[in-house]
């Protein structure tokens, strides 16, 4: 559905009566009546449209002499704003803090008891604040082992207290040891295989954790190339029980609606897993702008970052990021084409369609 950028006066009147969250930073909306201006999702009762002006911001409804509203307070931080940049100031903490951040430090730091911030946090980036951290330790423990640091510097870098603190979360944390990752996953089991979709062909593979990719195209050779650059030692899989399971993903990549319920090993940087954990929520057959994504997570300056986020998916459908258009409704670039997502796009509304 195309977005609209509220720059009619139809459209703003409509968005004013609906109440649409949406359009609150696109301008604002005064009475002359009782010399009052107000958000555009301000709970109070409608005014009668000819008695409404409109203005970009507060400061032109300022600047024509009407008064903010004491309710929405349109001339302040919206109020959900406020709360994405605490939990943002907070992902900074903890990105710059060389030890682990309790939830007691972290909650004080927002001025927030500990039970709030713990929900609010979650329900911005998807995350609890200690998955975000593992995710950090994580990410900063592959850079350093990237960067050619020893396994026992690049542990201590990363900001795990101990050795026996990181070996706790080493699966978690590489899926493998870190000698293995170091050596391009050598002896960490990677089976995959090729089979024929709705999509065309599609390789799957999985590891000790879960199905870790699911690639769609045209070619064997190039299918089979792409996972070598991901997992160098990864082997075509003769196991019947892998099999059996990629059925079950052959049917989800044909039915897209479909519950996922097997295991996935999803592997990435900690602003990419919000991303896909933000991805995951999405409904079938509904989609969102790259800008409401970012919003989603409570960065809306990083709509090159979310875009990225999504290219950088190794899970189609799993994760799915063919649920990402343009802000106008159009389709947008697609890691495995725009025809493919089209067609997801178009299977999913029809299930839906059904359904409804």
């Amino acid at each position: 559905m195309k977005r609209d950028d509220f720059t009619s006066e139809q459209a703003r009147w409509q968005a004013v009566e609906s109440r649409d969250a949406r359009a609150d930073e696109r301008f604002v909306f005064a009475v002359v009546t009782t010399g009052i201006f107000c958000r555009p999702s301000c709970r109070a009762r409608r005014p009668l449209r000819d008695n409404v002006r409109f203005y970009p911001d507060a400061a032109g409804a300022l600047a024509a002499g009407f008064r903010p509203c004491k309710r929405c307070q349109p001339d302040k931080t919206p109020p959900q704003q406020q709360k994405t940049m605490r939990i943002a100031a907070a992902c900074r903490q903890m990105e710059t803090s060389i030890a682990p951040l309790t939830l007691a430090e972290l909650a004080q730091s927002a001025a927030m008891s500990p039970y709030h911030f713990h929900r609010l946090f979650k329900s911005v980036t998807g995350l609890t604040p200690k998955a975000w951290q593992q995710a950090l330790r994580a990410q900063k423990l592959r850079k350093a082992l990237r960067d050619g640091e020893s396994v026992t510097g690049a542990i201590y870098a990363s900001g795990y207290a101990s050795g026996s603190a990181f070996y706790r979360e080493a699966d978690a944390a590489l899926g493998m040891t870190p000698r293995q990752y170091l050596r391009g996953g050598e002896s960490a089991p990677v089976d995959w295989t090729i089979v024929s979709c709705q999509l065309g062909l599609c390789l799957v593979a999985q590891s000790e954790r879960g199905v870790c990719a699911i690639l769609p195209g045209e070619s064997r050779e190039r299918l089979e190339s792409e996972l070598l650059t991901l997992f160098p030692h990864a082997q075509p899989s003769q196991d019947a029980d892998f099999h059996q399971r990629v059925a079950q993903v052959v049917a989800l990549l044909d039915a897209p609606a479909g519950e996922w319920t097997l295991p996935l090993d999803i592997r990435g940087t900690a602003f990419q897993q919000q991303v896909w954990q933000a991805l995951r929520a999405i409904p079938a057959g509904s989609t969102v702008s790259y800008s409401e994504l970012a919003q989603k997570i409570g960065k809306p300056g990083a709509v090159r970052a979310v875009a990225s986020a999504c290219a950088a998916n190794k899970l189609a459908v799993a994760i799915p990021c063919h649920r990402v258009v343009r802000s106008d409704g159009a389709l947008s670039g697609y890691r495995w084409g725009v025809e493919r997502k089209a067609a997801l796009l178009a299977r999913e509304a029809k299930i839906k369609k059904k359904e409804s």
